[in-house]
C-alpha cells in the first residue's frame, strides 16, 4: 500500500506543477511569430521547433498535456500565428482545432494547369513544378476519379481559401473535389441522355470557355462546334493549337497553324486528346444545352462578341469587315 501512497503524494505534487506549466505563458513580451507546420509532421517535431523558437518550454511536458489532452495526433498543416504570451495550453488548441492562416486565391475561368501552377507559385502556397507534377500523378487521377492523363480541366474554376504547408496534391485534391460537387445531376443526366462521356463534355467545355468572353454567348459558340463536328468538319480553333505549341510568345502566325501535334484542330478533325484548359460552369451548362442554330463560323467583332454565320460567303463577309476594323482574327475559320 504504501507505493500507492508514495505515487499519490508524488501526483499531488506534481499536479500544481502541471496546472502552472498549463498557464503560463514562455514569456509576456508579447512576440508574434508565424509558424509553419507542414503536412505529415508530428507534433513532437513542431514543439521541439517551437522550443527553440523560445515560444514554448519543455516540450516533452507539452507532449504529456497533449497526450492527457488526447490532442496528440490532432495537429494540422498549416501557417499559424503564435505569441510568446501564449499558455502551452493556448498554442496545443490552435494546433488542433487547425486555426491556421488563410490565404484567399481565385482561380479564374479558363486558366489551364500551367497557369494554376503558376498562381499558386505566386501566392507561395506550393512549388509550381510540383503541382505540374501533381497533376499528372496517375495514382492520384485514379483517386480522384478522373478518367484522364491529368487534371486539366477538372480543377474547377473558384475562390479558395488554403493554408499554407499543404502539399500540391492536396491543394488540387480540393479544386478536383469542388468539380465533383459543382457537376451534379443537372449536368449528369443530360451527359448521358446526349451519349457523350464526361472526357469529351468538359473538354468542349474548355474550348468554349477559351473562345467565349460573354456568358450568353456561350450557346452560340457551343452550337457552332457541334455542328461542325457533326458535319464531320474540323473545329479549326486557335486556342487548341495554342495549348500544344511549346514556348508560345503570344502572336499566332499561320506557320503555327501548320505544326503537327494533337491539339491542332486545324489539321486533325474531332475533338483535341483532352481539354486546353479548367473550364467554368456556364462553359459545361452550354455544351450540354447548346442554342439551336445552324451556325458553322464565328469571328471577333473585336469587342469581346463574335459575329456567327451559316455559309461561307457570309462568313468570309464578316472576317473582312471585321478585319478592316482591326485586327480581328476568325477562332473558327473555314
Amino acid at each position: 500500500m504504501w507505493k500507492y501512497g508514495v505515487a499519490l503524494f508524488v501526483s499531488l505534487l506534481l499536479l500544481p506543477g502541471a496546472f502552472c506549466y498549463c498557464r503560463l505563458p514562455h514569456d509576456f513580451q508579447s512576440r508574434d511569430s508565424v509558424e509553419l507546420v507542414l503536412e505529415g509532421e508530428n507534433l513532437r517535431q513542431v514543439a521541439c521547433r517551437l522550443a527553440e523558437k523560445e515560444l514554448l518550454r519543455f516540450p516533452r511536458l507539452f507532449m504529456v498535456l497533449a497526450r492527457v489532452l488526447e490532442k496528440d495526433r490532432t495537429v494540422q498543416a498549416g501557417e499559424y500565428l503564435l505569441n510568446s504570451s501564449m499558455c502551452p495550453r493556448e498554442i496545443l488548441e490552435r494546433l488542433s482545432c487547425g486555426a491556421t492562416v488563410l490565404y484567399r486565391i481565385t482561380v479564374p475561368e479558363g486558366y489551364s494547369v500551367k497557369q494554376i501552377a503558376s498562381l499558386l507559385e505566386q501566392t507561395q502556397l506550393a512549388d509550381g513544378s510540383a503541382v505540374l507534377q501533381a497533376s499528372r500523378d496517375l495514382p492520384l487521377l485514379e483517386e480522384l476519379g478522373v478518367r484522364a492523363d491529368s487534371l486539366e480541366g477538372y480543377l474547377f474554376p473558384d475562390t479558395y481559401y488554403f493554408a499554407k504547408g499543404h502539399s500540391p496534391q492536396t491543394l488540387l485534391k480540393t479544386m478536383v473535389r469542388q468539380f465533383w460537387k459543382s457537376y451534379d445531376s443537372s449536368l449528369r443526366d443530360p451527359q448521358h441522355a446526349s451519349g457523350w462521356n464526361l472526357c469529351e463534355v468538359v473538354t468542349m467545355a474548355s474550348i468554349v470557355e477559351a473562345e467565349a468572353r460573354k456568358k450568353e454567348e456561350k450557346p452560340l459558340i457551343a452550337s457552332v462546334l457541334i455542328n461542325r463536328l457533326r458535319k464531320g468538319m474540323p473545329l479549326q480553333c486557335d486556342p487548341t493549337v495554342i495549348y500544344g505549341l511549346e514556348n508560345f510568345e503570344g502572336n499566332l502566325k499561320r506557320e503555327h497553324l501548320l505544326v503537327q501535334h494533337p491539339y491542332n484542330t486545324y489539321e486533325f478533325k474531332g475533338l483535341p486528346p483532352g481539354p486546353i484548359c479548367n473550364p467554368g460552369l456556364d462553359s459545361l451548362k452550354a455544351v450540354l444545352d447548346p442554342a439551336d442554330t445552324s451556325y458553322l463560323y464565328f469571328v471577333s467583332r473585336n469587342d469581346g462578341t463574335h459575329e456567327f454565320s451559316t455559309t461561307l460567303r457570309d462568313h468570309n463577309r464578316a472576317v473582312q469587315n471585321y478585319q478592316k476594323k482591326g485586327s480581328a482574327r476568325s477562332p473558327c475559320r473555314p
